[in-house]
């Protein structure tokens, strides 16, 4: 197993490389910077077979159309979002708020992805012998996504988004946040996993379930 975060563009995003067979792998979120994503995937010999978004904001979005057309030339390859966050996929710039004008002043390309998928709840999605469980968790937006892999040896990652952070979570002041709908979904889809759940964000260091359960202040406040 391969998993590698890339802390990326002036947001710090984690853009995650997945891979169970050294060959292809999954990406977690295209920052603005899909030449450094596209450094690494050439470093490791591997090939994208997927590209899932944990939500839409620019800075989780933003390099997925570049990265495609420009850096690897498989436009083709299937990018997945929840519906709910669909629009901002289809249009950064319009949804992309004060950050949308880097990605013209970049050379960035804005047209939409070819293939898009949504994600469902409960739904997987499959790739590089990958099988991402899809928990939707509405509040930092309202297609906000946590992805849960079961590996081979026994032991499970969360890739949490912009929903769960160390000690924190994701912010519910932007348009389509909702506190009281990350809440309700913190405590209907995240806490209910197990404590040796391993968390790795969209910003930040990783950290645990069991660790959160205990030391982070908004998820100790629902016992």
């Amino acid at each position: 197993m391969i998993v590698v975060g890339l802390p990326l563009w002036v947001a710090q995003t984690n853009c995650w490389i997945v891979s169970a067979n050294q060959r292809e792998c999954i990406l977690i979120d295209v920052p603005p910077d899909p030449r450094s994503v596209m450094a690494e995937i050439k470093s490791k010999n591997l090939r994208v077979v997927a590209i899932v978004a944990t939500h839409g904001h620019i800075d989780h979005v933003g390099g997925i159309s570049s990265f495609l057309t420009g850096e690897i030339k498989e436009p083709l390859t299937p990018v997945y979002i929840h519906s709910h966050d669909r629009h901002m996929l289809l249009d950064p710039i319009k949804n992309g708020g004060g950050l949308a004008q880097y990605l013209v002043d970049s050379g960035l390309a804005t047209s939409p992805p070819e293939h898009i998928l949504g994600l469902s709840d409960g739904a997987t999605v499959k790739g590089a012998r990958l099988d991402l469980k899809v928990l939707h968790t509405p509040g930092h937006t309202q297609g906000s996504v946590c992805l849960l892999l079961h590996d081979r040896d026994g032991s499970e990652i969360l890739f949490s988004g912009d929903h769960l952070f160390k000690d924190s979570i994701g912010r519910t002041d932007l348009p389509g946040g909702s506190y009281e709908d990350l809440i309700e979904s913190m405590k209907a889809k995240i806490l209910p996993l197990n404590d040796h759940v391993a968390v790795l964000p969209g910003h930040g260091p990783s950290t645990t379930i069991g660790r959160e359960r205990t030391h982070n202040p908004f998820l100790r406040r629902l016992g």
